[in-house]
């Protein structure tokens, strides 16, 4: 399986991880940005001996939305509105092609997802690959009220300095909730319900 360019194998390997940790958690498990779906299939792949568990994939695929002051950085010039395009048929062709069972695929950009609607009632594990602050604020207020006991919530360019907007939505998260543990592994955040 050929992984996603937009993730290197060692954060995969995290993923993998910190998702076999929360396997006995009950909830599905969600994914915010799947872009074309290559991350979203390896936790399919992962998922499979947990039958009782759906995952869900949210993406705009219209590509990313306009930058905010808080994306701005002079190492980011190439994150430009509209990038990482793609569609959901493309995600839908790789479950096929991998044998894997279908996701639920949501279209729509985070701030329009109904949190009841949308979104499972309980979630045992959600990566957040959203890229721009107001794209990980949102995903987080999505699925925080959602995450089970012992759940965890994994956000992808914590340390990159292309996308400074992540750190800034995940810190200001965590000093509004300082009861919950966070982690670093692989520059990739971390939080512990």
């Amino acid at each position: 399986m050929s992984y996603d360019s937009q993730i290197a194998q060692r954060e995969i390997d995290v993923i993998i991880d910190e998702l076999a940790k929360s396997s006995d958690v009950v909830g599905d498990v969600v994914e915010f940005g799947c872009y074309e779906g290559d991350t979203s299939v390896i936790l399919a792949r992962e998922m499979q001996d947990q039958p009782d568990k759906w995952l869900w994939l949210y993406d705009s695929f219209a590509g990313l939305p306009p930058k905010t002051a808080a994306d701005q950085s002079a190492a980011g010039w190439r994150f430009k509105e509209g990038e990482l395009k793609a569609s959901p048929d493309q995600v839908a062709h790789k479950f096929k092609k991998y044998k894997l069972p279908d996701p639920v695929i949501k279209q729509a950009w985070f701030d329009e997802l109904d949190p009841v609607a949308d979104l499972p009632e309980k979630i045992s594990f959600a990566l957040l690959d959203g890229d721009f602050y107001e794209s990980i604020k949102t995903s987080l207020a999505l699925v925080a009220p959602k995450m089970q006991p012992g759940a965890k919530i994994i956000i992808h360019d914590y340390r990159n300095p292309q996308l400074p907007g992540s750190a800034k939505a995940v810190n200001e998260f965590l000093s509004a909730n300082p009861e919950l543990t966070f982690r670093l592994r692989a520059g990739l955040a971390i939080i512990d319900f």
